[in-house]
């Protein structure tokens, strides 16, 4: 599995949802993803990633998107 589809998973089994509507999410955009949901999802990521989130990036955390590009700044590929 790419790192890409462990991303998209932990979205779509935190939340939820389909791969489709994972890809479009932002913070707060589904019930799902309030502050609780929020840190379940972080915590899943830095489970799956074996890494430990500062906390500036977990607060900037806010869609799908995002956290691509902030998964980056911990070497994590996803191409």
């Amino acid at each position: 599995m790419s790192n890409y589809e462990k991303y998209e998973k932990a979205f779509v089994e935190s939340f939820e949802i389909s791969p489709e509507e994972a890809k479009k999410l932002t913070y707060q955009g589904i019930p799902a993803w309030d502050s609780v949901g929020h840190m379940d999802l972080i915590a899943t990521l830095e489970e799956t990633f074996d890494i430990m989130m500062e906390t500036d990036d977990i607060i900037d955390f806010n869609s799908f998107d995002k956290g691509i590009e902030i998964l980056g700044k911990y070497h994590i590929n996803m191409d």
